[in-house]
Order: C-alpha cells, then structure tokens, then sequence
C-alpha cells in the first residue's frame, strides 16, 4: 500500500514538472516572437469615408494594405490620425489637401510612439498631390528614423510612387530607403497576393 502511495506520488510530481516546463518554454516562445515582431513597425496615414474610384468607404485603401503587412510580417502598427477633420467629400478633400501642401502645413496627430526600438519601418499613406498627406511630414519632423531601413509604400489612382521614395531620403538622409511598393487603390480589397509577393522580396525572403 505505502509503495502504491509512494509511485502514484512520484507520478503526480513528474506531470507537475513537465506541464511547469511546457508553461515556461510556451512563455519563452511568446517572448521571443513578440521581441522578433517588435523589431518591425508599419507606421500608416489612411483616409476612409469618400475616395477616388472606391465611394464611400469604412477602411481606408492604405489601412487594408497596412493590415496585410501586419499580418504577413508580424509588424506593429501607428496610425497617424489627424487631428484636423478630413471627412468631408473627395472634391472638397483634394482642395484642402492642396492647400496645405501649397501653405506647407504641417497638421497636428494624436498619439506618439518610440521608433528607436525599430529596425526596419514601413511608411504608407495615399498620394494627395503627389506625395504623402502633410500630416506625415508633421510625423516625420517629431520622429528621427536615421539608421533605419525605411520601405515606403503608396495606394493611388495613377500617381503611383509620386515623389515619396525622394521625399522620405529627404527627411532621413541617413536611412536606407528601399523597397518601394505602390497599389491602385481600387485593388487593395483583392489585393493581399500581390502586396505578400512584393514582402517576400523585401524582408520574407
């Protein structure tokens, strides 16, 4: 009897050590993949309510492609949200955008994040005018992206890459600038095999 008590006791301490172990070793794995995520960020301006081509829309074009990058890569995510209201319609939208880029304005957004934990940035927006909406550039002025790899990334109807490949150089001539990637916007919705190919050329692979 003692020696059934003894066994059965022993058999009880083994479970307990291994499911203890299996815990750790789940936690360890968390910890390290989070680590490995967070060396990758998408930071994102994105307009929903009425685009070019789409209508009115809930999830602006940018968004959706950021959320792929998100879910291929493991990346974090910062929206840049404009204070200012930019819900209004698309004609009166490009007349504002115009302005600001005409007044070199720089909108004010809300929320912040530290990008020196960061290696590699993904950096998206639409092309208003050419180029990234100038709440961007309010975002480049507050946050040193030197020494990183930057990738910047576009939705468009047209106007492709515009001139935001040179315009991020400017703000950061001391970062590598590569892998570029542009998509109508009209796209994006069936559009997840197309920005997965380009990932796998610039960081998957």
């Amino acid at each position: 009897m003692k020696i059934g008590k003894y066994l059965i006791a022993a058999v009880a301490l083994l479970v307990s050590m291994a499911c203890s172990g299996n815990k750790n070793d789940a936690k360890e794995n968390k910890v390290e993949n989070t680590q490995q995520q967070g060396k990758t960020l998408v930071v994102f301006f994105s307009h929903a309510g009425e685009n070019y081509a789409v209508g009115n829309i809930e999830v602006g074009n940018t968004k959706i492609v950021a959320d792929y990058i998100t879910e291929l890569t493991g990346a974090d995510q910062f929206e840049i949200v404009a204070e200012k209201n930019y819900d209004m319609p698309y004609m009166e939208l490009i007349e504002v955008a115009k302005k600001e880029q005409q007044d070199g304005e720089l909108p004010a957004y809300k929320g912040s994040i530290d990008v020196s934990k960061y290696e590699t940035i993904f950096i998206g927006g639409p092309i208003w005018w050419g180029t990234y909406p100038q709440v961007m550039f309010t975002f480049f002025r507050d946050n040193d992206m030197n020494g990183k790899k930057i990738i910047p990334f576009s939705t468009h109807e047209g106007s492709g890459l515009g001139s935001i490949v040179s315009d991020v150089k400017k703000a950061y001539p001391n970062a590598t600038v590569t892998g570029e990637f542009s998509i109508y916007g009209h796209e994006v919705r069936s559009g997840k095999a197309k920005v997965e190919k380009w990932l796998k050329k610039v960081v998957l692979d």
